[in-house]
This record gives structure tokens, C-alpha cells and sequence, in this order.
């Protein structure tokens, strides 16, 4: 069947939003209206779904306003759930997408919300996410049956967009939350990508003369909950431009959320040297007050202050509400001196002073300045592509030292994400930005809409892959290991030690595999047996098949229990590898045995009832 659509799915740490466009024309992607609970009692139409589950107690249930499609679930999803649960929080789930990629708890056990005592409630990440896909592909119907009633999900191609950041793991388990919550098979694409696209196609032709060979571009997404950085390089092929992303910034679990709580604790602060004390839920209210008077005291016209009103806890009905005033001061002292405070390029995040024991959780970003990763990111940057001739061939003129200290400067900076509606913080990162390197010039990309354009970017690649146009060259962004056991005689109490095999170097592209050949490895079948695997960002110069002794400088990511069925009871059988990524983006490991058509796949992922297929 052909396909007729184009979807792009911005599936956020804090919010949603889903993008459409026609193949049958080439109108910019628009994004759909999302109806939601916005209040106890009514229904409301908003450009993005805030990423927020909320599980409402019984009374509350039967009281909330039915959305236009049927769901049966025991929870809501959006504003209300976000503005409702903030005070309540053992019944509010947020930053559910950043929990898929944690390193050591199952993301599909039932966990959240986090350390909450409703026990018989609690929801997986996985489930989580796969709740707000779900509402998302019911509310496209919902919008599209009045005008485009004929609307078949089938003829869509659909992309999905992740972290650029996210390990395979995480990526897989979205890629699968998508397909229970009716979306089928998605394509993934990292969420920088498709900001980048949006502005592309934003410029139209003019794009062509804004960028030039040798240029790289920062993309900075900084959204409410997240941090995540990815520099594109602009070359020429064959008399045409072309884009390629050459590096990838950690996870960094920092975002405007920070600035709601550092202002919160600030202006509880002051009410305490005033004598006044703060209950739990009326700080909760105080954190969402900041959050609204950040966006107006950073915006263009500000005023001097915003009061925010706290409800009275006191018994009388008409009990009088506290009122703090968040001035416009104390913000830019917060913001711009804490958060977003100049330093040099040989500033690293600071990670001193953390406690040794510390609660099991997310892993939240210990240094809040922003400046500081950033740094630290396009200093990393220097070190990945120099293990590419080719990639440090083409950066080259960008590669720049400071104090013995080499790092890659942009030539041009796209901002995205939510915490840049404010143009006095893209102005200030920018400026900060540029003290890098004063004596080099520094262009800004400006276009589209820093809440809306992942949506509408992904929308634009999905017509793209039907269609054809201009696309980036990317690959993984990090390389993949697989655990091997080192063949020692056996020593009591003493295990042989795993070193890791490279099986995906890193950027290995969509649609591609590699074999290892010339070399065999030993697979255990007919009984239980653990395949551990691991990643990193640290060795781009790695290939497949390249062993690191010290499985310490990898980044474990998935480790699967199963029995891979034998010909007999128990059978160690020689097999080569062979991995494959997806045209879908996902990772595929196959074992097969050279003299034989047998062979196994092993898929990185958390299957509830999976193994693999043989």
C-alpha cells in the first residue's frame, strides 16, 4: 500500500506533540491540536501533551471528564495530570522516558511513580510510554475524522524521535511501546536531527546559503527535563551539499526544571527569614509559580516582578493566601549567574562533593551549569573525531586548541527546546558560547518553534524517506560490545574475566551489517546462559571485533538470562557473528554456525516473554 502521510512523534521528557503532513503535496508538516484533561471538569484542546501520568483516586475517576475516545485505564494523561499530581506526587509519574535507559533496574517492572506506597498501582516506564503513545494515535483519529475521515494509520510512514544520546536498549523499548500502543513500526530518529530538519525545511532553498562546506553546527536542545548536544559537519559531495553528525553529548538529566526548583528554593529561603514556613504541598505550588513567572520575567518585555499566591493550609475556609513576589532579579541572578555562568573551555562538570552512599534513582546531573557540559562536550567532540582521518579531515579548520586543551568550535548554533522560547537565554548561551574562541565567528540559526519544531523535524524526515530529499548521514552514536568469557583453567572462587567485543562500531549506519569473520566463538546451548552487553561514546576508533580487556571503560546497557535451544541436551557449538542495523534503526545480533544453516538471534532488548528467534 502506498503511503500517504507523514507523522512525526516528539515523545518528550515533559511534553508531547505529534506533527502531520500530506505526500501529496509539499505543505510544511502542522502539528495537531491534542485534546486533554486541562482541570478536574473540562476537556481542552493544546499544542503539546504534557508527559505526565497522573493515577487519580476513585472519586476522582468517576468525576474527570471522559476523553471523546474510549481508554478504560486508571490514570490520565497531560495538564491536568502535570498541574494536579505536582501536588501529589506519590501519584504522579514524570521523566518516565528517561528511566528506559537506567543501568540497573528492569524498565519493565512496575516502579513508578518512584518510592510511591500505592504498591498495587504502580506502572513501568515501558507502560508509561506507551500510554502516551496511545493517546496521541487516539487523538489523531480524533482530529482527523471530521476532515480527513477516510484516515488509515496504515499509509502513514511514522517517525519517532529519541534521545541522541538514548543506548540501544532505550531505544528498542520505545520502538516497542510505540507498536503496543497501535502506532506499528516506527522509524527512530535522535531528536537534534529533527530539530535540524524542521529548520531545513523552514529555510527552504535559502538553507543552501546560510551553511557552506567546512561549517559545523551545534544543535543545543535543552527541554525541560534534559540536556542534549550533537554537532552536524556541512561537506561537499559531488558538487552538493551534504550533512553528517560527527559527535553526540551524554544523557544529561538537566533541563529547565533546575531553574523551576533553584527559584523555588530561593523564594522559600526568604519566606523563612521572614518567619514564615512552608508546608509539602505548598512548595509544590511554589515550584509551579516559578515555572510560569520564569517563562514572563525572561521574556522580552518583562516586568519587575510576579507574585505567586499559595493557598492558606489553615482551617478557616477563607483563610488568607500567602503572596511571594519573584522578581525579576532574583531570575537573572539564578539563571544567568548559576545555571548559565561563563567559564572557560577547560571548565569540566564538577562532580565532587557527592555522598559515597546515595538513593537508587535517576541520574540526575550532578554540576547544574550548563556552560560547563557544553564545554566538556565540544572538548570530548575533538578527541572522538580524531580517531576518524576522514572525520578530522573535515573539521579540521574547527579543531582548535586553548591552554593544551584541544576542542571542536561551531561555525553556526541551532538552538531547541523549551527553555529557548526566551531569546534572552538563547542570547545568553550564545554569548557564552562565543567566549570560547572570541576571535572566531559564530552565526545563529533562527526559525521554527523551539517546542514544536522536534515534531514538526521528524515529520519532515518521515516525508523525506517516501519522497526523497537531503538527509544526514549519522550511524549510532555510540559503539556496542558484546561480554566475552575469557577460556583460564577453573580456580576455586574465582570467576574468568569478561573482557567486551565490539559488535557495532560506532557510526554503523541504518540498513547496513557486518560479519566477523575469520574468527569463531563458543555459544553455549541447552542451558541457561547470561549475555551481557555493553556501550560507549569514549571509542570512536573501535571496530568490529576489537576487544577491550578492561570491560570497565564500557557502559553496561542490557543483560539477558535465556536458554538458546541445542540439537542435544546440552551442546557448545562454534558460531560467528553477524550484527545488523534495521532500516528501522534497531540493532539485530545474529550467531550463526558456518557449517550449518543453523543460527540464533539475539536481540538487545527486555522482552517480557522474548528470547531469541532461531
Amino acid at each position: 500500500m502506498s503511503k500517504c502521510y507523514a507523522i512525526g512523534i516528539d515523545l518528550g521528557t515533559s511534553n508531547s506533540s505529534v506533527a502531520l503532513a500530506n505526500l501529496t503535496d509539499t505543505a510544511a508538516p502542522r502539528t495537531l491540536p491534542i485534546c486533554q484533561q486541562i482541570s478536574a471538569r473540562a476537556l481542552g484542546d493544546r499544542d503539546t501533551l504534557p508527559s505526565a501520568l497522573y493515577l487519580p483516586s476513585e472519586d476522582e475517576q468517576r468525576q474527570l471528564p471522559p476523553l471523546p475516545w474510549p481508554t478504560g485505564a486508571e490514570h490520565c494523561c497531560g495538564l491536568y495530570a502535570r498541574e494536579h499530581g505536582a501536588l501529589l506526587p506519590e501519584r504522579l509519574v514524570t521523566s518516565a522516558k528517561s528511566w528506559l535507559g537506567h543501568n540497573h533496574l528492569d524498565p519493565r517492572q512496575p516502579i513508578l511513580p518512584w518510592n510511591s506506597r500505592l504498591t498495587q498501582r504502580l506502572l513501568s516506564p515501558c507502560q508509561v510510554q506507551t500510554q502516551f503513545l496511545r493517546h496521541l494515535q487516539h487523538n489523531l483519529r480524533y482530529q482527523l475524522r471530521q476532515q480527513q475521515p477516510s484516515f488509515d494509520l496504515t499509509q502513514a510512514e511514522v517517525v519517532l524521535t529519541v534521545p541522541a544520546s538514548f543506548n540501544e536498549v532505550a531505544r528498542l523499548l520505545t520502538a516497542e511501546a510505540a507498536r503496543e500502543a497501535g502506532w506499528g513500526e516506527v522509524t527512530l530518529l535522535e531528536e537534534p536531527q529533527a530539530a535540524f530538519y524542521h529548520w531545513l525545511t523552514s529555510q527552504g532553498e535559502l538553507w543552501r546559503e546560510q551553511v557552506q562546506p567546512g561549517d559545523v553546527i551545534l544543535v543545543c536542545d535543552i527541554g525541560g527535563g534534559t540536556t542534549d548536544f550533537s554537532l552536524i559537519a556541512v561537506t561537499a559531495r559531488q558538487g552538493e551539499l551534504a550533512l553528517e553528525r560527527i559527535s553526540v553529548g551524554d544523557h544529561l538529566l538537566l533541563g529547565g526544571d533546575n531553574l523551576d526548583l533553584a527559584l523555588a528554593y530561593s523564594l522559600q529561603a526568604q519566606l523563612e527569614t521572614q518567619g514564615k514556613k512552608l508546608d509539602h504541598s505548598q512548595f509544590l505550588a511554589l515550584v509551579q509559580g516559578c515555572r510560569a513567572g520564569k517563562e514572563t520575567l525572561l521574556g522580552d518585555q518583562p516586568p519587575e516582578s510576579y507574585p505567586i499566591a499559595l493557598a492558606s493550609r489553615g482551617a478557616s475556609l477563607f483563610a488568607r493566601s500567602l503572596t511571594v513576589a519573584l522578581t525579576r532579579t532574583l531570575v537573572e541572578q539564578v539563571v544567568f549567574d548559576g545555571f548559565l555562568a561563563p567559564c572557560t573551555i577547560d571548565c569540566q562538570p564538577d562532580a565532587s562533593g557527592q555522598a559515597g552512599l546515595q538513593e537508587v534513582g535517576l541520574h540526575y546531573a550532578a554540576d547544574p551549569v550548563f556552560s560547563h557540559h557544553l564545554a566538556a562536550f565540544l572538548v570530548a567532540s575533538a578527541q572522538a573525531v580524531t580517531a576518524h582521518a576522514d572525520l578530522a579531515e573535515q573539521v579540521r579548520n574547527q579543531r582548535l586548541e586553548q591552554g593544551g586543551r584541544a576542542f571542536l568550535f561551531p561555525t553556526a548554533v541551532l538552538f531547541n527546546g523549551g527553555i529557548f522560547r526566551s531569546r534572552r537565554l538563547q542570547q545568553r548561551l550564545f554569548g557564552l558560547l562565543q567566549q570560547f574562541c572570541p576571535e572566531r565567528p559564530l552565526r545563529l540559526l533562527c526559525g521554527g518553534d523551539p517546542d514544536l519544531a522536534v515534531a514538526r523535524g521528524a515529520a519532515s524526515y518521515a516525508r523525506q524517506r517516501v519522497a526523497g530529499g537531503l538527509r544526514i548521514k549519522a550511524g549510532t552514536a555510540r559503539s556496542y560490545y558484546i561480554g566475552l568469557q575469557a577460556a583460564m583453567p577453573a580456580v576455586p572462587g574465582f570467576k574468568p574475566p569478561l573482557k567486551g567485543v565490539c559488535i557495532v562500531p560506532r557510526g554503523m549506519e541504518e540498513g547496513s551489517e557486518q560479519t566477523l569473520n575469520g574468527r569463531e566463538f563458543a555459544l553455549l546451548t541447552g542451558q541457561p546462559v547470561e549475555f551481557r552487553f555493553f556501550s560507549s561514546n569514549q571509542r570512536p576508533a573501535d571496530t568490529i571485533g576489537d576487544a577491550v580487556e578492561d570491560i570497565a571503560e564500557l557502559q553496561e546497557c542490557a543483560s539477558l538470562q535465556l536458554s538458546l535451544p541445542a540439537e542435544e541436551q546440552q551442546q557448545r557449538v562454534a558460531v560467528q557473528l553477524r550484527s545488523r542495523i534495521t532500516e528501522l534503526g534497531t540493532l539485530e545480533l545474529w550467531l550463526h554456525q558456518p557449517d550449518s544453516q543453523r543460527r540464533w538471534k539475539v536481540e538487545i532488548n527486555l522482552r517480557a516473554n522474548g528470547g531469541p528467534a532461531a
